[in-house]
């Protein structure tokens, strides 16, 4: 059995060291087999308030003294990062597309806490047309899980019998709640939060030659505006957060969001530029158990 891949870092994972990596060539018919264990660690990570004035301004959600269920989320990413673009890694980073993600907040979070971050390599599912990578994040706060989320990554190809299906996502209809222009700032501001630099989410010129209409949002720059408009409901610990990113949010467009209560929680779309297809559609539950709470 191959030995677990162990990263550790003490400070945020940094852009110079993902293209360092992910250049570097993968083993033929890696991604046919079982994902090896990768796992990433990142201890004593402390926010600043000058980073969670720019997520809450960059995302659109109002200050609260508690921290946002996407926050961990963002914080966490440039650990993905340093996953999805380490050798050991199966497929080449610009080949997998974040399509879901499963967030889970089991209590509330201080501004000035100070996490232990996780990322390891969880479940791999083969689909008709592609494959489905599951990534693990947990952060810890004096030893306690205060934060879990499954995070899925698509790619594209063949790579055995199909042996499942990805979990559909509501369908909602409806008037829109709200509308608004997704901003054009702040592109380069929320790749330094999540530590994707991808320019799909910085050039418009880049993007078109990509075959987009031009740069599109970070996801979770998006879900944050689809978060911010919903108000007050999200605000409260435990919550669990399951998104599915089915679309890009450009930079600029014309966006709606539609919104469906359900018991304990409700569901969202958004719609860019009148387009019946949503890009993002999510459901929020404030669970009552902690069974119900894990990612």
């Amino acid at each position: 059995m191959t030995a677990a891949v162990r990263l550790n870092f003490r400070d945020k994972p940094g852009f110079l060291g993902f293209m360092a990596q992910m250049w570097r060539p993968k083993p033929g018919g890696a991604a046919l087999g079982p994902l090896p264990e990768i796992v990433a660690e990142w201890r004593g990570r402390r926010g600043t308030r000058a980073e969670q004035a720019d997520f809450l301004q960059l995302s659109g959600m109002p200050a609260d003294s508690e921290l946002s269920i996407l926050y961990p989320h963002t914080a966490s990413f440039p650990l993905l990062m340093a996953l999805l673009s380490h050798p050991a890694f199966p497929l080449p980073i610009w080949r997998v597309l974040q399509v879901r993600n499963r967030l889970a907040l089991h209590e509330a979070i201080a501004p000035d806490a100070v996490l232990d971050f996780t990322v390891r390599s969880g479940e791999r599912r083969v689909l008709k047309k592609g494959i489905e990578i599951d990534l693990q994040v947990t952060a810890r706060r004096d030893g306690r899980a205060v934060f879990e989320a499954t995070n899925s990554f698509y790619a594209r190809g063949r790579f055995g019998p199909a042996g499942a299906e990805a979990p559909a996502s509501p369908v909602l209809g409806g008037p829109a709640l709200a509308e608004w222009r997704m901003p054009e700032h702040g592109r380069l501001g929320y790749s330094r939060l999540s530590g994707d630099f991808n320019p799909l989410h910085l050039s418009d010129a880049y993007a078109r030659r990509q075959g987009y209409a031009r740069a599109f949002a970070h996801p979770q720059r998006a879900i944050g505006q689809c978060l911010g408009h919903l108000g007050g409901a999200l605000a409260q610990a435990p919550l669990c957060l399951e998104t599915w990113i089915k679309g890009q949010v450009f930079y600029g467009a014309r966006v709606a969001l539609r919104a469906e209560p359900e018991a304990r929680g409700g569901t969202f779309a958004l719609h860019v530029d009148g387009d019946e297809r949503p890009a993002i559609v999510g459901r929020y539950v404030h669970p009552n158990s902690s069974k119900e709470s894990s990612a």
